[in-house]
């Protein structure tokens, strides 16, 4: 079976209003940068698939929105019509860096439409692997709180609807996005049958969340927080050590990546140094996870990544290897961030705080 590719040209129409990159406009601040949420990134991610031949060994789909009753799952009513009522107007903004234009309502619930059928067609056996280009991204979007850009929690939208569809029981989301998957972590995180686990920058995006401490009541919810600048061996390292362990403790049906790109080198919202490599290398280690424990059924969801120039090389190389394609797009920086990881006396620190993280999960 194929791999799907599910994207829709719409979700590339969200706009967020007046911002320069993180940065209302106004006063001082110039308009004109706006946010650094563009559709760029992943217009050019297409692009390059199609140019490359990528594209043509996947399995293209698009998908209705998300309906109502699939939204109330998750976000309560009273959110739900405050941002309907806004978007019928003109757009604006409910949350914290989280705005929309008119009809934002309508292009999130396509953006959450499209992880639900990408987690659905390969519950249902449709697809073995799937990837869902979702725009605007979900992972920080509380139940009635939406924020860092994103409006509804994509991801716990499609397990919801798995759920009621009664596809499967045991979820996992490994979310390896710069920034700590808030939303994603309160939605699920007294909830036994969902691990979530979020490698990211510490005290990045939000500062006051993604602690090791945070595991919930039912000790599903697991955070990896990272100083900057970790690299590309200390990801791998914290897949190796601590987040395959934890899966093959909560043996899921499925593992879902929230897949977010601002890890990379160049990115403007972090300082992690990794490379178009980095992520082909750890999506493989989800394909093994996924082999080992779920009958390979894996889904990457698009969250952040805010480099339009580098981006689109990271997702190729991460489809590539879901879809088990030999095309490459060859990564143009792949030197230069090799010359600037970080050296042996740095990565023994990080190992040593690896080794307390694994400790603390008892993995």
């Amino acid at each position: 079976m194929a791999t799907g590719f599910f994207h829709d040209e719409l979700t590339l129409w969200h706009g967020g209003g007046d911002y320069a990159l993180t940065l209302p406009v106004g006063g001082l601040v110039q308009p004109g940068a706006g946010l650094p949420e563009s559709p760029e990134s992943k217009r050019r991610l297409v692009n390059l698939m199609q140019v490359t031949g990528l594209m043509r060994g996947l399995d293209l789909r698009s998908a209705p929105p998300a309906l109502r009753e699939d939204l109330l799952r998750v976000h309560p009513a009273s959110y739900l019509d405050r941002f309907k009522a806004l978007s019928d107007d003109k757009g604006g903004e409910i949350g914290h860096h989280a705005p929309f234009l008119k009809g934002g309502f309508e292009i999130a619930a396509l953006s959450a439409g499209l992880a639900k059928a990408a987690v659905d067609a390969v519950l249902r056996g449709e697809l073995t692997t799937a990837y869902a280009l979702s725009r605007p991204p979900g992972h920080h979007c509380l139940p009635d709180d939406p924020n860092g850009f994103c409006l509804l929690a994509n991801i716990a939208v499609a397990i919801h609807a798995a759920r009621a569809a009664g596809l499967a029981h045991r979820f996992a989301v490994v979310d390896w996005d710069v920034h700590h998957g808030n939303g994603t972590e309160a939605i699920f995180l007294d909830d036994p049958d969902v691990l979530t686990v979020s490698i990211h920058q510490e005290r990045n995006y939000p500062l006051d969340t993604g602690g090791v401490e945070v595991r919930g009541t039912a000790g599903s919810n697991a955070n990896i927080p990272l100083p900057p600048g970790c690299g590309h061996e200390t990801y791998l390292q914290a897949m190796d050590r601590v987040v395959l362990p934890l899966l093959r403790r909560h043996r899921p049906e499925i593992i879902i990546v929230a897949c977010g790109y601002d890890a990379a080198a160049l990115d403007p919202l972090g300082r992690m140094l990794l490379s178009a490599e980095s992520f082909r290398a750890m999506t493989e280690r989800m394909q093994q996870a996924a082999a080992e424990l779920c009958a390979n059924r894996l889904v990457l969801v698009h969250e952040g990544g805010y480099s339009e120039a580098y981006v689109p090389f990271c997702g190729h190389a991460a489809i590539a290897q879901l879809a088990g394609s030999d095309i490459t797009a060859p990564d143009p920086l792949a030197g230069v961030i090799a010359a600037r990881q970080p050296g042996a006396r740095w990565l023994n620190h990080i190992s040593d705080h690896l080794a307390e993280i694994a400790d603390f999960f008892e993995v």
